[in-house]
């Protein structure tokens, strides 16, 4: 890590010199060829599997035509040949997705892909189920494809049984269960418009990152579901405003400091037969965090989490009885702290847990047999995902952070001997899976000078075969733009503290001596996304600076991947540190000779354009533009559990919620302003912009605005995106914020 930060720090004791390389001449890069397809940073695989047998992997393919549309690919390990295995395109149906649909899809950030965006193995290997257009269809590895279900309605969530003897879905708010190649029925009853079986509620898919709400057990004998009163929840009317019309939405959104949905969870036949309550405690107020069955089906496993989120319990339940008891208890790391939920655990064959937690201020590994703990990994490098498990060589798989800037693929002993063992390159920063054997990895990989490769490897982490190489060679769609292609530069600047390590990246264009250049300030600044990393961004800076401009970022305190004491500050104050180590950052800005002083520009999108305005309103005349992208402008208008983690009740603490306002300092802001959102956003909604926009009017405050009807949170498209990109910088331009001549 020290060597990083020094050759970074040597770099720039010259950055003219430094930045000063012959370029060959080559077009420079338009927004409308970065949004265009096919995409720039080569092909972008997802959902990579391996068939249960180990023989195929598949995996979802975009197509160069429409890089956002998705086909199912298999490729044959033992033959070593690719085939198409369905056809988005000629299979769909075209028929529009449900509103329900529609929203899930938001919540996972997919809402702009089309084709097939998920699919489940059956257990014999012989098929696949996919869900395609709202219905579901059984694809052959022989190229057949039957149809399982045909309905107005989505089936959302579907699922295989263990043994995929039965389908599962959600429909019409209830749970449907069939043995495949039948009929399926509805298994729960139809209570209304507010009560929902089997569905993650808004703040479990939007916040808790759980998107399903029933879970079949080992053997399919029972089925865990969730039953979801929506009734005490505040309805926000949503005006989903499109270009030819106006759609209402009458929307369950608990706001901070509201009522949530009351959650209950039962477990059940696969005919909805048997059902019995399971004991979540007396108080109602909680969120159900995680659902798990033991691997042999003798208990449930629940993670119940406070209204607070600075205490889990794991309750152990009697799937025959409903009763519960805690199993363990997993408190905050620390006082004005809270508990980071996450996926990093897996229950193994002999009872015990392979946990995660950040109990030591960092995210680490350990082991739990019912009585004792054992810590697996140490260090102030913390743990960020478990990749996988091998119970047959007592190994298991995991991300973790290296250096600050990559994430490395390691795997350990899970009796916590020995040393964890490096299996990826250092100088890719890395994310992995594996099947459910943990018999092999599947890796992705990338920095600043390759766009994302994929290939499988053995548990050593030796490369068996590349799934997608994405070499930079003359055929790849980024091959006549690499001529311009501007390297990224690292280094450190102290925080606001004075003693805190802030890390930032800058891409700046071939500079001339004597001239100085504008910086687009890209920040998210708010709780967990990391933004500076040494992996590939895309094309879309390159852009930036081929218009002349200086990219640069930096992460405050608040952000995720740094341990427990640097997340810390953001406990009821946000608004606060992000401004002040954001400050530092345009402060060294301002530092550099090349760099023209007078014109930063702030760009940051949802807390990003939260952060935007907070930041021009705290120091004026600082900045000299600031665009706000979906930006929160009071944290009284969003959700319960991401607010209240960091803020707490609005009620208990409400200093700290004016403190974080915007609304109140509205006026304050001085400087050009450009204000963006999508006017059917049902995240940040857009009541967020519209008061603001009214305060900035009732106080005869000029700034800019640019509104997309019909579109959500994410204001993405082919043509969408370029035409937002070109707005910002006519916008630079009307404020002064231009490159040199």
């Amino acid at each position: 890590m020290r060597f990083a930060i020094t050759a970074a720090a040597l770099l720039f004791a010259s950055p003219v010199a430094a930045q000063e390389q012959s370029v060959t001449s080559a077009p420079q890069l338009s927004f409308e060829r970065v949004f265009a397809s096919p995409s720039l940073d080569g092909p972008a695989p997802r959902q990579a599997k391996l068939s249960p047998d180990g023989r195929y992997l598949t995996l979802l393919r975009n197509r160069a035509e429409d890089r956002e549309r998705y086909d199912l690919w298999g490729y044959d390990r033992q033959t070593g040949e690719w085939s198409m295995l369905v056809d988005s395109e000629s299979l769909g149906s075209g028929q529009e997705l449900s509103e329900d649909e529609k929203m899930q899809r938001e919540r996972q950030r997919i809402g702009n892909l089309s084709g097939i965006v998920s699919y489940e193995w059956t257990a014999d290997g012989a098929a696949l189920l996919v869900p395609l257009d709202g219905d579901l269809y059984l694809a052959g590895l022989d190229g057949s494809v039957r149809r399982l279900t045909q309905s107005e309605d989505s089936e959302l969530n579907p699922k295989l049984s263990p043994e995929s003897t039965f389908l599962s879905f959600v429909r019409d708010r209830r749970l449907w269960v069939g043995e495949v190649g039948e009929e399926p029925r509805p298994i729960t009853p139809k209570e209304g418009d507010t009560i929902r079986w089997g569905e993650a509620e808004f703040v479990a898919q939007e916040e808790m990152g759980r998107l399903t709400g029933y879970w079949w057990g080992p053997e399919e004998r029972r089925i865990a579901v969730q039953r979801t009163d929506e009734s005490p929840v505040g309805i926000v009317t949503r005006a989903a405003i499109g270009a030819t019309g106006t759609k209402v939405f009458e929307q369950r959104y608990p706001v901070a400091g509201s009522d949530n949905a009351i959650v209950e969870l039962y477990v059940m036949d696969p005919d909805g037969q048997n059902r019995i309550k399971v004991d979540l405690g007396e108080e109602t107020d909680i969120y159900l965090a995680r659902v798990d069955w033991a691997p042999d089906g003798s208990a449930l496993y629940v993670q119940r989490q406070n209204r607070e989120q600075t205490r889990l319990d794991m309750l152990r339940v009697d799937p025959a009885t409903g009763a519960s008891e805690v199993w363990f208890t997993e408190n905050a790391a620390q006082d004005d702290y809270w508990i980071n939920l996450s996926d990093n655990y897996r229950f193994l064959e002999d009872g015990s847990l392979l946990w995660w937690s950040e109990r030591d201020g960092y995210g680490h590994f350990y082991r739990f047999d019912g009585t004792d703990w054992l810590r697996l990994t140490s260090g102030d490098e913390p743990t960020t995902a478990l990749v996988g498990v091998n119970e047959k060589t007592g190994e298991f798989f995991y991300q973790a952070t290296s250096g600050v800037l990559t994430q490395q693929i390691y795997k350990a002993r899970l009796d916590g001997s020995g040393t964890p063992q490096r299996l990826t390159d250092p100088a890719f920063t890395n994310s992995a899976s594996m099947d459910s054997d943990g018999s092999a990895l599947y890796i992705t990989r990338s920095n600043t000078e390759q766009p994302t490769q994929s290939y499988l490897a053995n548990i050593n982490g030796s490369r068996l075969q590349w799934v997608e190489e994405n070499a930079l060679d003359a055929e790849h769609p980024y091959a006549r733009y690499l001529p311009s292609h501007r390297p990224a530069q690292f280094g450190t600047i102290k925080a606001a503290d004075g003693e805190t390590d802030l890390y930032w990246k800058m891409v700046t264009p071939p500079m001339e001596a004597g001239k100085r250049y504008p910086v687009i300030y890209y920040h998210y600044s708010g709780p967990g996304p990391q933004v500076v990393t040494r992996g590939w961004d895309g094309a879309l800076q390159q852009a930036v600076v081929d218009a002349g401009y200086i990219w640069f970022e930096l992460d405050n305190r608040g952000s995720a991947n740094r341990g427990v004491a640097f997340e810390q500050p953001l406990y009821r104050a946000m608004g606060g540190v992000e401004v002040a180590d954001q400050k530092a950052g345009a402060e060294y800005l301002k530092s550099l000779d090349f760099v023209d002083g007078d014109k930063i520009a702030l760009y940051g999108w949802s807390y990003g354009g939260y952060m935007t305005l907070k930041q021009l309103q705290a120091d004026p005349g600082l900045y000299a533009a600031g665009i706000a992208g979906a930006p929160v402008t009071k944290w009284e208008l969003y959700d319960t559990h991401y607010t209240e983690r960091y803020m707490g009740d609005p009620s208990k603490v409400p200093e700290a919620y004016e403190a974080a306002a915007v609304i109140p300092n509205a006026t304050e802001i001085e400087d050009p302003l450009l204000i963006i959102h999508g006017m059917a956003d049902d995240n940040v909604v857009f009541e967020n912009s519209s008061e603001l926009i009214a305060a900035l009017q009732e106080g005869n405050v000029p700034f800019r605005m640019m509104l997309y009807p019909g579109y959500t949170h994410r204001v993405s498209g082919e043509n969408i995106s370029p035409h937002m990109w070109n707005t910002i910088m006519t916008f630079l331009e009307e404020a002064g914020v231009s490159p040199p001549q």
